[in-house]
């Protein structure tokens, strides 16, 4: 790629070559105005007049840091999945016994279930969200909207009894509901849209799986690409999606481990996205032979490659070699590269600083241009 046409990314809707999955730090600011707002000190107006001013300090910061893609870095959220889930027709917030087991530390308590029939409402708060962001970056950037993919919904905790005792009807529902959001998105301006999936992480088998439960998996694999693939059905030929796949980011611990390998093949051949951001960090998330899998020539590779959950900067000539090896599956002019997560997916943030986030950035793109330029 010459350095004329990796500038040209400007007017591209992404992926690009240096990339990022979407949330950042949260300031001290925007803590204490949530916390605030929590204790009854300042109004839901005075909190959202703070969210917008320190959207709008994040969006320069990305800008500084030469990225094209602009997130408003989850501000305005708790979690990176259950806001926007939350927000559907048919689903609410409850405290369960416990939050989220991850290597040493739990999540506070927090899910989402289903009580009804599903639907994407026309006042679902995201959407005015994303025009804020959208006013906000300009013409000279992308706005990214990020959300959770539908599969993070089909879960067996989502279920509650006499609302959808058929799952078919309740896959075609939310596939459906889906559909809706990704237009309200697209008629907000939206061209770069994100589906978050952890769920894929789950359907990998551990040595601890009986028979059974590694068949119910086989399964869910179908599920999962059925629901996104429908979802998807009416997308816009100048919309990108894209899906982000991790094992769990959580003040800097994880929740999964095991390689792609027994979901690659549906995931890179059946599940029609137009890129896909993938944990590749370190040795949990397995080697680059699955991506052998993506044969399609108008897909992308997002290697993540970096950590969003350690200070410490990776080496250059390691990362650029791992970018070469990975090249042995999927051409070059399919691959691009990020952090592997983002660096809060929930509002407690990873445990680095903002100083050493905006270095993570900013080594992306200057190890993208050495990679792609030369």
């Amino acid at each position: 790629m010459t350095k004329e046409s990796f500038a040209q990314q400007a007017t591209m809707t992404g992926p690009f070559r240096y990339d990022h999955v979407g949330s950042f730090l949260r300031p001290d600011r925007l803590k204490k105005a949530r916390q605030d707002n929590a204790d009854g000190i300042i109004s839901d107006d005075e909190l959202r007049t703070i969210e917008d001013e320190e959207i709008k300090g994040i969006v320069e910061e990305q800008k500084k840091a030469g990225h094209l893609a602009i997130t408003d870095g989850e501000f305005r959220r708790r979690w990176w999945h259950l806001d926007f889930l939350e927000g559907l027709t048919g689903v609410e917030g409850f405290e369960p016994e416990q939050g989220y087991q991850f290597k040493g530390v739990k999540t506070k308590a927090w899910l989402v279930r289903v009580i009804d029939k599903l639907d994407f409402p026309n006042n679902h708060p995201f959407i005015e969200h994303f025009r804020f962001l959208k006013s906000v970056v300009g013409d000279e950037h992308v706005a990214k909207q990020t959300i959770p993919s539908p599969n993070m919904l089909y879960t067996d905790y989502s279920f509650v009894e006499g609302v959808y005792d058929d799952r078919a009807q309740f896959r075609k529902d939310l596939a459906a509901a889906y559909k809706k959001a990704i237009k309200a998105f697209y008629e907000a301006g939206c061209r770069y849209l994100q589906l978050d999936d952890v769920a894929w992480a789950v359907l990998i088998p551990t040595e601890k799986d009986s028979e059974e439960v590694k068949a119910d998996k086989r399964e869910k694999q179908q599920y999962f690409k059925q629901i996104i693939n429908e979802a998807l059905e009416d997308k816009p030929d100048d919309l990108v999606v894209t899906m982000h796949i991790c094992r769990g980011n959580f003040r800097s611990t994880w929740a999964m481990s095991g390689g792609y390998d027994p979901v690659a093949k549906t995931i890179f051949e059946e599940v029609k996205v137009d890129g896909f951001f993938l944990e590749y960090d370190d040795e949990r998330s397995g080697t680059f032979e699955p991506l052998k899998y993506l044969t399609r020539k108008n897909a992308t590779v997002v290697l993540g490659l970096v950590s969003s959950k350690i200070g410490e900067l990776e080496k250059r000539e390691t990362i650029k070699a791992r970018i070469k090896e990975a090249s042995e599956y999927v051409p070059s002019d399919q691959l691009a590269l990020s952090p592997q997560c983002g660096f809060a997916s929930t509002e407690e943030g990873n445990i680095l600083t903002e100083a050493q986030q905006w270095e993570k950035m900013k080594f992306v793109k200057d190890v993208a241009e050495e990679v792609w330029n030369d």
